[in-house]
């Protein structure tokens, strides 16, 4: 009884956020959103996927989309700013703003950096800064210092 009315619960949480993220009512399709503008996906997956009004941008790391060198010896800031832009040249190939960001998850090789990406991260998100989640991990792709993701929504 008691499991019947936790998925009773469940759903009609995913129903209100489907309701809430205009999913439930148009039907919506998943999509694909890339842009030149950030790095290429470096395995099976996408820069970013539209589903209804809410966009899911993979994690990237601090790969020059112009270069397509990865900064693995630059400073936390540099590789912080460097993520951040490509994060946001996705957000723009899909008609978004910084300011549409929802949601972010920093992973950190070292928590020790916490303060100087916290620092840059502040540039991008002066009012009204998306909710986040920071962790610090064993190891990132390519052992660089910063990965950030993030869901935005219109």
């Amino acid at each position: 009884m008691e499991s019947t009315n936790a998925h009773r619960v469940i759903l009609i949480i995913f129903s209100l956020i489907l309701a809430v993220s205009g999913c439930a009512t148009t039907a919506a399709q998943k999509e694909v959103i890339s842009t030149p503008n950030a790095p290429a996906a470096i395995g099976p997956y996408s820069q970013a996927i539209k589903f209804g009004n809410l966009l899911f941008l993979a994690g990237q790391i601090p790969i020059d989309p112009k270069s397509n060198q990865l900064m693995k010896d630059a400073s936390i800031e540099d590789q912080t700013r460097l993520v951040l832009n490509n994060l946001k040249a996705v957000l723009e190939a899909n008609g978004m703003a910084m300011d549409n960001v929802l949601s972010t998850t920093v992973f950190l090789k070292d928590l020790n950096d916490f303060a100087k990406m916290n620092g840059v991260y502040a540039e991008f998100f002066k009012t009204a800064p998306p909710a986040r989640a920071t962790v610090e991990v064993a190891r990132l792709p390519r052992d660089v210092k910063v990965e950030i993701a993030m869901i935005a929504g219109k």
